[in-house]
């Protein structure tokens, strides 16, 4: 079955107008459309860099307990979970299959994959998983 939606959890989480912080969401697939639709919007033709907040509002399909996430929703994630979720658009959307960090321990240079939904360790130095949930 092929997959199109993709859950993730926010770094630091979208805080609401009550205080409740809201961290797990479900990203779909962009379509054409998703990508189209944007460039007509007049924020985006005053401002490039808006493009994202539109295009993220349009595939991200849950947020915590929101009933809707929007442009309004995007423009109030803190710095680090717009990158985020920007990173985690590009895997989904451009190398497909599950969304992972290629990382490197500061420590000993060791060299991972790690899921960037769950944390978990999917390879050592590209050689299979060890089922760790964390570098060594």
């Amino acid at each position: 079955m092929f997959k199109t939606e993709y859950s993730f959890r926010l770094p630091r989480g979208f805080v609401d107008e009550e205080g409740k912080v809201h961290r797990d969401g479900v990203m779909r697939l962009a379509t054409a459309r998703d990508e189209i639709v944007p460039l007509q919007d007049y924020r985006v033709q005053g401002n490039r860099a808006y493009l994202v907040i539109i295009l993220l509002s349009r595939v991200i399909t849950k947020l915590g307990e929101l009933s809707r996430v929007n442009v309004d929703t995007v423009e109030g994630l803190f710095s680090t979970d717009l990158a985020y979720l920007q990173e985690f658009y590009r895997k989904i959307n451009e190398e497909g299959g599950a969304p992972k960090h290629h990382i490197t321990c500061p420590k000993c240079s060791h060299e991972m994959d790690v899921d960037m939904v769950t944390g978990t360790l999917l390879s050592e130095g590209g050689e299979g998983g060890s089922g760790r949930t964390g570098p060594g």
